[in-house]
């Protein structure tokens, strides 16, 4: 009797506390979805890079979701990249102030302020990267000196050319690669 009732009710215990923990994401046709199962559709890994630890390889792949959101100016999509990236950022070691960052990109509607905060989630991505490694591939820091009101301001690529996420369309080019993390 007691192996028919674990039989039973583990399974059962297990929908629930997936059913609680999933967050819903509503697509633009209003459709809901998990936004952890979107986040994963979503994330393309970049070709080539792959860092040693394997939830910063994660986050970095939502990272790059972000840094095209806000390429684009697209709000709603850094939001949404900054979510995943908050809820990743959980489970980093060292990930706290990544949380706060990405917490304040997906609690406001202002480009500029997610952008701010972006510079601070980036400063503390370049530090994790360098302190974890890669196992392959390379990463540039990109580094704007016109951001942040001229106190300038750095980004990670996979890519030599400069795509600006602090004014996008504005001055798509503007800034330099200041080093490579090999």
């Amino acid at each position: 009797m007691k192996q028919l009732v674990k039989v039973a009710v583990l399974p059962a215990l297990a929908l629930i506390f997936l059913a609680a923990c999933s967050n819903v994401h509503t697509n633009d046709s209003g459709s809901k979805e998990d936004s952890q199962v979107v986040a994963a559709e979503n994330a393309t890994p970049v070709a080539g890079i792959q860092l040693k630890d394997d939830k910063l390889n994660a986050l970095y792949q939502q990272y790059v979701q972000l840094t095209t959101a806000l390429t684009q100016g697209n709000v709603k999509e850094a939001r949404f990249a900054g979510n995943a990236i908050e809820a990743g950022a959980r489970e980093v070691k060292g990930g706290e102030s990544l949380v706060a960052s990405a917490a304040k990109i997906t609690a406001t509607a202002d480009i500029e302020e997610q952008r701010a905060a972006f510079s601070a989630l980036s400063n503390d991505l370049v530090a994790l990267i360098k302190q974890s490694g890669l196992h392959s591939g390379q990463l540039y820091v990109d580094f704007c000196p016109m951001a942040m009101n001229d106190k300038g301001a750095v980004w990670l690529s996979g890519d030599k050319a400069i795509q600006n996420p602090y004014f996008g369309e504005k001055m798509m080019t503007c800034g330099e690669v200041k080093e490579t993390i090999q």
